[in-house]
């Protein structure tokens, strides 16, 4: 947890263009996103219709955004819509939503269109970073006059879709950076002083408080308990800072603050959270937790519709 002020920009002033250029000049390339991610769609797309529905260009680096459709699409089927790296650092969500096209994406074909977003923010996961280029969170702008391209590219992809989903998940994580680096940047960026808080050892859901399913919500918890362990709360009984619905659920205002899970309007949604840094789990492990849930949150949505 930092003991010294951030060290881009001023106390209790935000960020202006010059404190952005100096953060993006300290974020550095780790990973690829064609090697990771448009590689391991190549396979699928025996099985899939893949498609750029648009792209993000930084600093003449183009980057294809990818989605995997139904090869038989049906308007009289039900819409299942998982999305995952939304933010670029939360490996888990990316890697679990392939692993679980791979592994599982065939398993409801002829029961529901099924529609997957792997990789949300590209420049992000290259980088490990939670932002894109421009210091911006696309979870906070999912919404039609985004500022952010890669939110604004998902938001037209599903807009056609929304109202008609059953089912969205998106797969996130809740890591040790969050606190050593994330939130102490965003603190510095918005001008604010940082107030720390404990990182949630285990899994955890988001639930919408404005359109809760709290029964959805555990059956996937139930089912993810079955892989790896579940977020306790703290000692004040929450976790980040929020109540909690149930075991391992809290409530968030996931629509009103423009957050990938309320895109579609989905009768059933929900956010996965995974604690990648915990001593008693593993990369694979993490990757099982967000594969399982999916595959519990699908298995709900249509028994209930059955």
């Amino acid at each position: 947890m930092p003991s010294a002020p951030y060290p881009i920009g001023t106390p209790g002033q935000a960020w202006g263009p010059t404190e952005v250029a100096a953060w993006r000049a300290g974020v550095v390339r780790q990973r690829s996103y064609t090697a990771d991610v448009l590689a391991a769609l190549e396979p699928l797309r025996q099985d899939f219709d893949v498609s750029e529905y648009g792209a993000v260009v930084y600093d003449d680096q183009r980057f294809a955004l990818m989605v995997l459709r139904s090869r038989h699409w049906r308007d009289d089927l039900p819409t299942l819509v998982v999305t995952g790296g939304v933010h670029g650092y939360e490996t888990s969500g990316v890697m679990g939503a392939l692993q679980f096209l791979r592994e599982h994406g065939l398993e409801t074909a002829g029961r529901a269109n099924l529609l997957t977003v792997p990789c949300v923010s590209p420049w992000a996961y290259e980088r490990v970073q939670r932002w894109n280029r421009d210091a911006q969170d696309p979870n906070r702008n999912f919404r039609p006059d985004s500022p952010v391209g890669e939110s604004a590219a998902l938001v037209a992809l599903l807009a056609p879709l929304r109202g008609r989903v059953l089912l969205h998940i998106d797969l996130h994580e809740t890591t040790d950076s969050d606190e050593a680096e994330f939130r102490p940047a965003l603190a510095a960026r918005d001008g604010e002083a940082f107030a720390p808080d404990s990182v949630p050892d285990g899994f955890y859901l988001v639930d919408d408080e404005d359109r809760p399913e709290p029964e959805f919500q555990r059956a996937v918890i139930d089912a993810v308990a079955q892989v790896t362990h579940i977020a306790p709360p703290d000692a004040q009984g929450l976790i980040i800072g929020c109540p909690l619905q149930s075991p391992g659920v809290i409530r968030y205002a996931v629509t009103r603050k423009n957050l990938c899970a309320a895109i579609t309007a989905a009768r059933f949604s929900t956010t996965t959270e995974v604690y990648p840094d915990s001593p008693r789990t593993t990369p694979q492990q993490c990757i099982a937790a967000q594969v399982t849930a999916v595959r519990a949150a699908i298995a709900y949505a249509l028994s209930a519709t059955a």
